[in-house]
């Protein structure tokens, strides 16, 4: 019940829901894991609350506009430099930087893959990512790379971050728990998470014994929430939806610690006597997210026609072009069709966007076959593509009548930059080497007699 407070009454946080988060995207938080811990009227104080070191994390210069300024203060037990003594380098053959041009060795073809089996000795989250496809260049901070990863061990006493760009994660198989520095995220498939640039975490199952999903890793500008345009102020990705964690942090002084980085495509690590992941308070607006996408409200055509995906954006990473992302990630949820005298499925197009798509579950309503959940698919840039011809006649000769595309979660990480393959994803076994074969059965049903076509 609410609680009296005085004269008025207090409200109770919706803890159902959100218990150990923040919603809000982009917002400015502020919390502490032990009472006092964040300095009043000031960041850097001549003695932090505790003995804490006060430490800066900039996601943007200094110099950023204010509406894209990105930052967070934080209150630690240790400062990050006692995190990068004695650094080695290693090797992570499987976790790839761009550019990866010229090293698939196959024809050029749209692509698709049944999903990986997870094996018995996937190993932790740093081991069991696999690099499938990069665009742009990692030293010059454009582009991006795709992964899929797979886990069957946790990082208990490792950490890692990223300093090439943030990670978006999207589980497709198994819980997982990011411990991180600003507090802990536990996803489920059907939810995301982003990781910034620069924030240390480790990676654990929760509660499964595998899990699988597809991670887009963003060399650019961090992603936000698409303009909505004429749609207005609600719809698609609303920013009360999205959760960023409250502090929490461990004291495992005299426990050793690797720490690894990935910087500019290398990797280096070095071992600590305590845990990284020792922020007890932070304030600001760079924090790590995630977002439920059954909470996507989606819109689209309700008399006719089949409207550009780019409706079903829930975030976009922005390039210096107007328009022109460097990626988004897109979705395609749950929805009713309802257009009239119209093809629903999407149509045959040639784009100069490239798209990776992955499913998280269900059916794809453009690909009722062969694509299916774990599985992916490369459509590059000018390379033309559409409904397989199973999906274009029954969409074409179906009786148009309300339809609820239900129990189906697809998305694609579309982006300005040709997707160049690894040599590891064209060796898969399970790349489906025929797949263009999907659209031979389309005929010409062409008759300058016959102004309608009904099917024969």
């Amino acid at each position: 019940m609410n609680k009296p407070h005085s004269d008025f009454i207090v409200a109770k946080s919706r803890a159902k829901y959100n218990e150990g988060y923040m919603p809000g995207f982009g917002n400015d938080f502020e919390t502490e894991a032990e009472e006092g811990a964040l300095p009043i009227g000031q960041n850097s104080p001549q003695r932090c609350p505790y003995g804490l070191y006060a430490e800066q994390l900039s996601g943007t210069p200094f110099t950023a506009p204010r509406a894209s300024n990105e930052r967070t203060w934080l209150y630690r037990m240790r400062p990050t430099v006692q995190h990068i003594a004695d650094m080695v380098r290693i090797e992570l053959p499987h976790f790839r930087s761009a550019p990866t041009a010229d090293e698939s060795g196959l024809p050029l073809a749209p692509m698709r893959w049944d999903p990986a089996p997870i094996p018995a000795d996937a190993g932790t989250w740093l081991t069991g990512i696999r690099t499938i496809a990069t665009g742009g260049d990692v030293l010059t901070q454009v582009g991006y790379a795709i992964h899929t990863y797979a886990v069957s061990e946790s990082m208990n006493t490792e950490a890692f971050y990223n300093a090439d760009g943030e990670m978006l994660v999207v589980p497709e198989v198994g819980r997982l728990r990011f411990f991180t520095e600003m507090g802990v995220i536990d996803v489920a498939p059907g939810e995301i998470v982003v990781l910034p640039r620069g924030l240390k975490y480790k990676v654990l199952l929760n509660g499964d014994a595998k899990a699988r999903g597809y991670i887009c890793e963003n060399y650019g500008g961090a992603f936000t929430v698409p303009e909505r345009g004429p749609i207005g102020a609600n719809c698609m990705a609303n920013p009360r939806d999205f959760l960023s964690p409250v502090a929490a942090y461990e004291q495992k002084d005299g426990t050793n610690h690797r720490v690894t980085v990935k910087w500019c495509g290398q990797f280096h690590t070095c071992e600590i006597g305590h845990s990284p992941l020792d922020v007890v308070a932070w304030h600001g607006n760079y924090a790590p997210y995630k977002y439920n996408l059954r909470h996507y409200s989606p819109v689209g055509p309700i008399r006719n026609d089949h409207a550009d995906p780019s409706i079903f954006t829930v975030l976009t990473a922005p390039s210096g072009e107007p328009g022109t992302a460097n990626i988004d990630f897109v979705i395609f949820p749950p929805r009713w069709l309802v257009a009239e005298d119209s093809f629903r499925p999407p149509w045959y197009h040639m784009n100069i966007m490239s798209e990776f798509m992955g499913l998280i579950e269900g059916v794809y309503d453009a690909k009722p076959e062969g694509f299916v959940p774990g599985g992916m698919s490369i459509h590059n840039m000018m390379l033309p593509h559409g409904p397989d011809a199973d999906a274009f006649y029954a969409a074409s000769l179906k009786k148009l009548e309300p339809e609820k595309l239900d129990n189906t979660i697809a998305f694609m990480f579309e982006t300005r930059f040709p997707q160049q393959l690894t040599k590891y994803a064209a060796g898969l076994d399970t790349l489906q080497v025929k797949y263009p074969n999907v659209w031979k059965p389309l005929r010409n049903h062409f008759d300058p007699k016959r102004p309608v076509w009904n099917g024969e």
